[in-house]
């Protein structure tokens, strides 16, 4: 991983090494902070960058904003300008990873999100070279968590909020130290939810079923996607609904779907191999359909993607 030169804090560009923040700020303090995560993919024929569905992710972080009463003062359009700009400034030559970031500044004591005299906001952008970051190839071999995902009712998980990771650092850690790969998140009702930071599709006699917004995931815009391309391009039924433990067992196919994660097949889950343990042909499929839209070889996905000259 390579970290960039610049990043955006507050109203200006600086170098990396001069985005700070105190220690007694509070979102360090108390997770009182807000995020995305956008990719851009590098085309060495072009020699140009593609960013993917950038306005929709920061769409999403006003959302986000909107649930952790923070005041953002840029606008889409505004943000949009900041990330394009930042990445001309650092000129990857590679895929790329972009963290736009709004969070509470203040420097006082109390998780109180605001009070009459003190509501400051503050927002934050970097970039670092990134390629895969799981595995998309031969599959992963995941468990599922004994910690469950946090309740909308607690910590929303339609918010990408920073603080609520711990919830995923509490559940990927063990499953590393217990030798998987990653973890799927059950409801505190037992329902299957997603996994440690990315959503879930299995596959069930050629149907593609994902979990319902409602059992406390994140509205990925990956996950969108690959519905509307699993539908509109592939005439494949998706359905949408509550999934039970053992329907992971009993799965033909099983993937993880995100903006970091991309789609990356699932081999095995607590020790049962998913249909015959190799990435199954509707995942491979619907890698291609998402990759050639990253790569901008699909024209009809031409709306999707923002090149980035320099």
């Amino acid at each position: 991983m390579k970290i960039h030169d610049y990043a955006f804090l507050g109203k200006d560009f600086v170098k990396f090494e001069d985005a700070k923040i105190s220690v007694m700020t509070h979102a360090f303090m108390y997770g009182t902070a807000v995020f995305e995560g956008i990719r851009a993919y590098w085309n060495p024929q072009t020699k140009k960058l593609n960013a993917l569905l950038v306005r929709p992710h920061l769409e999403r972080i006003m959302r986000s904003c909107k649930i952790m009463r923070i005041t953002p003062y840029y606008t889409v359009d505004e943000m949009e300008k900041i990330v394009i700009e930042l990445l001309k400034k650092n000129k990857p030559q590679c895929d790329a990873y972009i963290r736009p970031s709004w969070f509470k500044s203040t420097l006082r004591i109390g998780p109180v999100l605001v009070t009459p005299n003190d509501n400051e906001d503050s927002f934050v952008v970097s970039s670092i070279d990134l390629g895969d970051y799981v595995d998309t190839e031969k599959g992963l071999s995941v468990m599922i968590s004994s910690w469950r995902r946090l309740s909308d009712n607690a910590i929303p998980a339609r918010a990408k909020i920073n603080g609520s990771y711990v919830n995923t650092a509490l559940s990927k850690t063990n499953a590393y130290l217990a030798g998987f790969d990653d973890a799927i998140f059950l409801t505190e009702e037992g329902h299957v939810s997603e996994g440690s930071a990315m959503n879930l599709f299995i596959v069930r006699e050629g149907k593609l079923i994902t979990s319902a917004v409602t059992d406390n995931i994140l509205e990925g815009i990956t996950r969108n996607l690959i519905i509307k391309l699993a539908k509109e391009d592939h005439n494949i039924e998706v359905e949408t609904r509550e999934i039970d433990r053992t329907e992971l067992y009993i799965a033909d196919e099983a993937f993880f779907v995100g903006t970091g994660a991309q789609i990356a097949p699932i081999a095995k889950i607590d020790n049962y191999t998913v249909g015959n343990g190799k990435p199954g042909e509707i995942c491979k499929k619907l890698q291609k359909a998402y990759n050639d839209i990253c790569r901008g070889n699909n024209p009809k996905y031409a709306y999707a993607l923002t090149e980035i000259s320099y």
